[in-house]
């Protein structure tokens, strides 16, 4: 896979590190970004919700699930605290791989995601859209024993994709699910329409008029991704409800619904 960097073309990754307030984005990245947050103002806010929904997640199936393995798709450009540091703050021995398809998220991640010593951490350049490429490579074989439970992230990825798509997005989920040990989890983020379809629809025209794929899905559609796995509680909610440190006063404001749930 080419590692050139196309900064004249806004790439996802970059418009959420600067949502985040990252440096390591560009202005097609910057104007998509500002295109986004005027279509919906709390942009900014929601991402750093789908960030802390990240760390509770991780530490929720580090601390109470006992997962020590993590397959990270679609993780952006590296923002502290990153997987690894979650999850091994639990147990120094987890072991972590990382894959995103942004060359520089690959350079980034070569620099600044180095493990503890007791355990490890791998950086794979790949596409969702080639799961099976994702599962064959090498520096996941090597890092990853697929015989023991895995926690599969896809927080705030899956709305890349289309339904139309081949595969579509819920066969890649699928595929990457099969080989998983029983006992693995997944965690899912993703927009909606449910809780403002009027802001959600002059996002998704903001992103289609830069060239990025944007697709919102409601409830039962993100709740699909979850067939056949087990749920954990709450369930599939909105993003600010997934376990909180501390109850949101509107957790509608994040226009994310969020779920985890167990492989049987």
């Amino acid at each position: 896979m080419s590692e050139e960097i196309n900064t004249n073309v806004a790439h996802p990754a970059r418009v959420y590190d600067y949502w985040l307030g990252g440096k390591d984005n560009f202005p097609a990245d910057r104007a998509l970004a500002e295109l986004m947050i005027q279509a919906i103002p709390n942009m900014r806010a929601m991402a750093a919700a789908n960030r802390a929904f990240l760390s509770r997640a991780v530490r929720y199936l580090a601390a109470d699930a006992g997962v020590r393995q993590f397959l990270d798709v679609g993780t952006g450009i590296p923002t502290s605290p990153n997987v690894h540091e979650v999850a091994q703050a639990v147990a120094p021995g987890a072991r972590v791989v990382y894959v995103d398809n942004d060359p520089i998220v690959l350079a980034h991640a070569r620099a600044l995601l180095t493990s503890q010593d007791a355990g490890e951490t791998a950086f794979i350049m790949a596409d969702l859209r080639q799961p099976k490429s994702i599962l064959d490579h090498p520096a996941l074989t090597q890092t990853l024993d697929l015989r023991q439970p895995v926690g599969l992230l896809l927080v705030a990825v899956l709305m890349y994709f289309r339904d139309g798509d081949t595969p579509n997005p819920f066969e890649m989920v699928a595929t990457l699910l099969e080989p998983l040990a029983p006992g693995s989890y997944l965690a899912i983020t993703h927009p909606t329409p449910d809780f403002n379809a009027e802001e959600t629809a002059r996002a998704v025209a903001a992103a289609e008029q830069a060239g990025v794929t944007l697709v919102p899905r409601p409830r039962a559609e993100v709740e699909r991704f979850f067939s056949g796995l087990d749920l954990v509680e709450p369930g599939v909610t909105p993003v600010l409800s997934w376990r909180p440190d501390e109850p949101p006063a509107d957790p509608s404001v994040a226009y994310y619904w969020a779920g985890v749930a167990r492989k049987p």
